[in-house]
């Protein structure tokens, strides 16, 4: 029994009961428990007890007089501490002393009665501060939130430690830079703001992504980085550009339109020497070399190493990401327009690189963000509190990683306001009589095969399944590996002639993108048959025959350019061209508006139309779908397509494959 209770209940009728301190801390204790015991509810009033506010606070653990460029050295350390607040105001050493050694979750402070949860005192008892590594101080201050005992507490960031994460905040909001001596270029304000932000990013060896659309300029804006850095004695000094192939001539006619007093080295080729490296030199090197030449390459000292189409390096654990990782560099940039194509790795695997350490280890980056964001983008479930986990998932990333990645669209208002309008249009395609029983008979057979199987294999099937639909639903004779005859047999081989018909007849060019270099040989092959002057350009072209190639698109030699989409869907100038055709669909939009922007860029001055091959009531035709809701998520993340629909159950593959004959499909 609780004393003050049986006095109450002792008088015949019971009224008020006064407590003193020491009863009213029992009642909050040990009396609450009794007295639930036998059904009495006890509330409190809110104007009586207050609650506390938990805070983490990180600053600087170096002397008062610390820097913000000192913060980031390699032996600095910040403090971790807990801010606690009553009604606002921080509590004193002495009282959170007081507040620590409770005993009972009921403790009097500044006269008034104040409510501790016993976690809150459980880690006061236990930890009052710690120190941290600076990025590990980043990654918690970013994300705005830190995980203690199961439970996400606010976090932020005092004193100069507070001055820097507010600088990473505003990557558009930086001190303008003078455009750099040497530079024959007129920067556009978006580019002025780039350069701005690479210069301190890389002057605090951060490192950042420059995410700009294709055809923004970000060439122009790494050749001004480059000059800037000369001109100030601890940044001056080499840049190693890694490139694509294919670009290799375009940074060397780029540096000597903009930059002209840089000297150029290109490190290709079998006579390919580093020797009499000048200070201020602008290497250029494919990924393809850097694989087998690294060691050489990491003997020079170089003031910046920038990976262009840095998507190339998206996996971690492949040759050519491990080789870039081991090459050292007092800075990293990477430039790519699509800094997530299938999955998050691929982010992590960028950011990694820039600013090492920033996203924690690959399998703690997945449990933490990826995986929820993944099911809840791919959206075929709707699961409401899979969705809302995805959403916070990934607005927690958005936080930490935005101040490391500059992403502009030609969309955004005052980028690109002289670009010319782009159309963008869906060409629902019906499947020839031939198509269609191929396609059930696929389906039919894989399904059998698929019930049966489970794991790896299961999902081996699986891909083998949507690769076969694919290449029918382009043609017969793709799927069937016949070399012809070509018409008569796909719906969107007769739709691709009419559209050529078009531009032919209006003396435009025009981009035929495919993912698939077995169908682009077929369509070079039709071309040819109907007599269409068109060339094919595929992962196989040499270097010089590309830019040849390229060259002779430009000034109109011929009118239709048939293109491997991973081979040329990135870094070309193909502004002669005013319709871009996707022939088949990638599982990513993303990769898509790349292949597009080759035409859709800085100098295209005529209307642009995009045109999207699909066809009905199709596996296509729901990839395509899922593809339009993935874009509203595409400035964050992008679900892991193909791969994701290898972990449907046998039941909704079957739905999501099955060749609907309907209006609805």
């Amino acid at each position: 029994t609780w004393q003050p209770l049986t006095r109450l209940l002792a008088e015949a009728t019971p009224s008020t009961l006064r407590l003193d301190d020491e009863e009213a801390m029992e009642l909050l204790g040990d009396a609450t428990d009794a007295l639930r015991s036998v059904g009495v509810r006890v509330h409190w009033p809110r104007e009586l007890v207050k609650s506390l506010e938990a805070r983490a606070v990180i600053g600087a653990a170096t002397a008062p007089g610390a820097t913000v460029d000192t913060l980031l050295g390699r032996d600095a350390l910040l403090d971790f501490s807990w801010h606690v607040a009553l009604g606002g105001e921080k509590l004193t050493e002495a009282e959170l002393d007081q507040l620590a050694e409770a005993r009972r979750p009921l403790v009097k402070l500044r006269d008034q009665w104040v409510v501790a949860d016993p976690k809150l005192v459980a880690r006061l008892k236990r930890q009052r501060s710690r120190e941290l590594a600076p990025l590990d101080a980043l990654q918690t201050v970013l994300t705005g939130e830190v995980e203690w005992d199961g439970e996400r507490i606010a976090v932020e960031a005092a004193g100069a430690f507070g001055e820097l994460v507010a600088r990473l905040r505003a990557p558009e909001g930086r001190a303008p830079v003078r455009a750099p001596e040497g530079l024959t270029a007129t920067l556009r304000g978006y580019q002025q703001r780039g350069l701005a932000w690479l210069a301190d990013m890389t002057r605090l060896t951060l490192g950042g992504v420059l995410a700009d659309d294709m055809g923004l300029g970000k060439t122009v804006t790494l050749l001004a980085l480059h000059l800037h850095r000369q001109e100030q004695p601890d940044t001056a000094g080499p840049t190693l550009v890694v490139c694509p192939a294919s670009l290799l001539g375009n940074w060397q006619r780029e540096a000597a339109r903009f930059a002209p007093a840089v000297p150029v080295r290109r490190y290709h080729g079998g006579e390919r020497t580093l020797d009499h490296l000048a200070g201020d030199e602008l290497v250029l090197v494919t990924y393809g070399v850097l694989r087998r030449d690294r060691e050489r390459l990491a003997t020079v000292k170089w003031s910046l190493v920038a990976a262009d189409e840095a998507q190339h390096v998206k996996n971690p654990y492949a040759a050519t990401a491990r080789e870039l990782r081991a090459l050292p560099a007092r800075a990293r940039v990477a430039l790519t327009g699509t800094p997530v194509e299938n999955n998050l790795s691929e982010l992590w695997a960028l950011l990694d690189w820039t600013t090492p350490g920033l996203l924690g280890p690959l399998s703690a980056f997945r449990d933490r963000f990826a995986k929820a964001i993944e099911r809840g983008a791919l959206g075929t479930d709707g699961d409401a509190q899979t969705t809302d986990q995805a959403r916070q998932a990934a607005e927690r990333l958005t936080r930490l990683t935005r101040p490391f990645l500059l992403r502009r669209r030609k969309s955004d208002p005052g980028i690109a306001p002289e670009l010319p309008a782009k159309t963008e249009t869906d060409h629902p395609v019906a499947l020839t009589r031939e198509q269609a029983a191929l396609y059930e008979a696929q389906v039919r057979e894989a399904m059998a095969r698929i019930e049966k199987a489970d794991g790896i294999a299961r999902r081996g099937l699986v891909l083998k399944l949507l690769t076969a639909l694919k290449q029918i639903c382009n043609h017969p004779a793709h799927y069937l590996r016949e070399a012809g005859p070509l018409p008569g047999r796909s719906g969107k081989l007769e739709l691709l002639d009419e559209l050529l018909d078009t531009v032919a007849a209006e003396g435009q060019g025009a981009l035929v993108f495919t993912q698939y270099t077995q169908m682009g040989k077929l369509l070079e092959r039709h071309f040819a048959d109907r007599g269409v002057r068109a060339r094919y350009l595929h992962g196989a072209t040499a270097v010089p025959r590309r830019e040849e190639m390229v060259a002779a698109f430009q000034q109109g030699e011929f009118p239709v350019f048939l293109l491997s989409l991973k081979a040329a869907g990135t870094g070309l100038n193909l502004t002669r061209a005013t319709h871009v055709i996707h022939y088949d669909r990638w599982w990513n939009p993303a990769v898509e508006d790349q292949a597009t922007d080759r035409a859709y860029r800085i100098g295209q001055d005529c209307p642009v139309q995009v045109h999207r091959l699909t066809t009905q009531g199709t596996v296509e035709d729901r990839v395509a779908r899922l593809l339009g809701a993935k874009r509203a998520l595409a400035d964050q993340v992008i679900a892991s397509g193909e791969a994701a629909l290898t972990e449907l159950s046998d039941a909704d593959l079957a739905e999501f494959v099955a060749l609907s004959h309907g209006d609805d499909a």
